[in-house]
């Protein structure tokens, strides 16, 4: 029986806060909730940021003052907004008008003295003692060299792209846990894990008893790396600088390590590991292989996700010598004035000039749907399909191409085999990649429109998120898969608010792009759109709980809907627990380093099987007949 992936918990942080239990979903329509929700999910963000503080008993000013929700709201709503988002580079990253750039050296010559002009940043730390420094201006100073002094200066120059999607504004992952030599990356691995994990609602350890340790699997992965300085980035720049490498800058830059940082010091697994790489379509890519691990019965739990910290001034450096960036100049001309606004940065479907380069951490849970009856889980959904595909032959590497074809037709002729033509034209969406480029722009509203028009489908309508939360890269298809999960949830569709209206180019005849959000309540299907550098092509194909609900009716009948719905409620308030203490601030981070860790020689290896001391579940040996008309 090909067994359904269900998903049964998700989580992870992004411009747009806390993505478990809908948050950062509710931030993206913050305007069109109810009030509960959008004065909840405001305090949770008020926590983060720093802004207030919470305890057991409730909200409170840094002063100690009790708040209410409503007074949240009241007094720090435009604070909080302000903080998420895609906004201004923050000097947590570096300094968007005063990165460092190279060193220059000046010498005296000898017996002479010679000056030059300075401004007061770029003052070395330990002045020569034979320089005296005198005042020039309110920012320069002017130096003054005896001979034979060398002095090595830190130069500074002002970066295009001034904008990025970043964790909320005074949320500090490091401080979360012992992440001491960890990169950014890394951390926000454990942290967003974390979070998914919790969210399932279910301890690991019981879901541990009834599943063998091969039949779980973890796909995760970053596709630029760990590039700050405690991973490739410090290594390749150390002997430049004078430091000396570390003996931990090399494997935790790995493009692998938020696969292996989950295993080891999260979940503690003995399954499957890989860590699929494919430019932007990346998290599609690691979805693919958990999917397909659960539908060929090869695993029970699969978790899918990837972590990307590419606020670096290098790899900002990179994407914009590419023009692949919007850049301050290029958003004046768009937008028309001297002071664009940085919030719109990030443009889907509309004038543009340039993706906007943002940090994500995004993890799902999928068991097969077996097992998520049998422990009570909570159903957020089901992934059927994720259809990959390339662009063969093409000039620009970097160009989009037709394989983006190929991947969403059959992922809109899967649904339609499974759910009927009705269920396609009237009541699925799509998550496009919405990139923001001005090429992306016109090649994926084509496509759309083709695919509808073969489809025989009219007014689609189309979410865009990295207008909110910025290009995460790895990440990027599951910040529009968390979203799409959270449009099931609340039956709306997340607006593309940082436009004015559609560029004139944008085909749109068949599709309903709008400036707001839009309800609807009845949808059934999901498509996640991703069109990646290199001609990585992807599209997912995402059932609602709705028709997972009806769809596990049918196979396995009302008795057992019945007792999944008794052992639901407990699991419910478990999760509900977690998501309370997080809006509190307790994200109950799982980080296990040198806990738990197995006695290899208490492995008992028999010819049936091996046992792990430990674990209830053992492992058992494939009984494989695949080759008996051979052997």
């Amino acid at each position: 029986m090909n067994q359904l992936p269900v998903i049964v918990g998700f989580g992870g942080y992004n411009a747009a806060g806390r993505s478990s239990f809908h948050h950062g979903f509710r931030r993206m329509v913050i305007e069109s909730l109810d009030a509960h929700s959008r004065q909840e999910t405001l305090a949770g963000l008020a926590v983060m940021t720093g802004l207030i503080q919470a305890g057991e008993e409730g909200f409170a000013t840094l002063e100690g003052t009790p708040l209410d929700l409503a007074q949240i709201e009241a007094q720090f709503a435009d604070q909080i907004l302000e903080a998420t988002l895609i906004r201004r580079i923050g000097n947590r990253y570096f300094d968007v008008e005063a990165t460092p750039w190279q060193q220059s050296v000046t010498v005296a010559p000898k017996g002479e003295k010679t000056s030059f002009i300075l401004s007061k940043k770029q003052l070395p730390c330990r002045a020569p003692s034979s320089w005296t420094v005198n005042e020039y201006s309110d920012t320069h100073v002017e130096v003054v060299l005896e001979d034979n002094v060398e002095v090595r200066v830190d130069s500074y120059r002002e970066m295009p792209v001034k904008s990025a999607g970043q964790l909320p504004d005074g949320f500090d992952v490091s401080k979360l846990y012992n992440s001491r030599f960890h990169p950014r990356g890394l951390q926000m691995t454990i942290v967003g894990m974390s979070d998914a994990l919790h969210s399932i609602g279910i301890d690991w350890k019981d879901i541990q008893n009834v599943v063998r340790p091969d039949e779980m699997a973890v796909f995760a992965g970053s596709i630029m790396s760990q590039l700050d300085d405690n991973g490739f980035g410090g290594m390749m720049q150390s002997r430049l600088k004078g430091g000396r490498v570390s003996a931990k800058q090399l494997p935790l830059g790995l493009n692998t390590m938020p696969a292996d940082f989950v295993n080891a010091y999260v979940l503690g697994s003995l399954g499957t590991t890989a860590a699929a790489s494919g430019a932007c379509a990346t998290f599609l890519y690691n979805l693919k292989m958990a999917v397909e691990a659960i539908q060929s019965g090869k695993a029970r739990v699969a978790i899918a996700g990837n972590s990307e910290a590419p606020i670096t001034p290098e790899i900002v450096e990179g994407y914009a010598a590419m023009s692949a960036l919007a850049t301050v100049d290029g958003l004046k001309k768009v937008e028309g004035t001297d002071t664009p606004d940085l919030r719109r940065s990030s443009r889907p479907f509309s004038d543009n000039c340039g993706f906007t380069i943002a940090e994500s951490a995004q993890f799902v849970v999928l068991m097969d749907d077996q097992l998520a009856l049998q422990l009570g889980a909570q159903i957020h959904g089901a992934v059927t399909d994720v259809f990959v595909n390339a662009d063969g032959h093409k000039k620009s590497i970097s160009a989009p191409g037709p394989g983006n074809y190929i991947t969403l037709a059959k992922a809109v002729a899967s649904a339609r085999d499974l759910l009927g033509e009705e269920s396609v034209q009237q009541r699925s969406m799509i998550h496009a990649h919405g990139s923001s480029t001005p090429a992306n722009r016109v090649t994926e509203s084509e496509l759309f429109d083709r695919v509808a028009q073969a489809f025989d489908i009219d007014n689609w309508p189309l979410a865009a998120v990295k207008a909110y939360v910025g290009h995460s890269l790895a990440p990027a298809s599951g910040d529009q898969l968390v979203a799409a999960l959270g449009s099931f949830h609340y039956g709306l569709i997340p607006g593309i608010k940082t436009i004015g209206k559609v560029a004139d180019d944008v085909v749109q005849e068949r599709l309903q792009i709008s400036t707001e959000d839009i309800q609807k309540t009845d949808l059934d299907i999901a498509f996640i759109n991703s069109k990646g550098f290199g001609g990585n092509n992807a599209t997912g194909v995402v059932l609602s709980p709705n028709i997972v609900m009806s769809m596990l009716t049918k196979r396995y009948g009302d008795d057992a809907i019945r007792a999944h719905a008794d052992k639901l409620q407990q699991v419910e308030a478990k999760a509900n627990h977690y998501d309370q203490a997080a809006l509190r601030g307790d994200f109950n981070i799982v980080y296990k380093f040198g806990k738990d860790m197995i006695d290899e020689q208490a492995i008992a290896i028999n010819g049936d099987g091996i046992e792990i001391p430990g674990l209830s579940q053992k492992v058992e040996y494939q009984n494989s007949h695949r080759y008996d008309d051979m052997c």
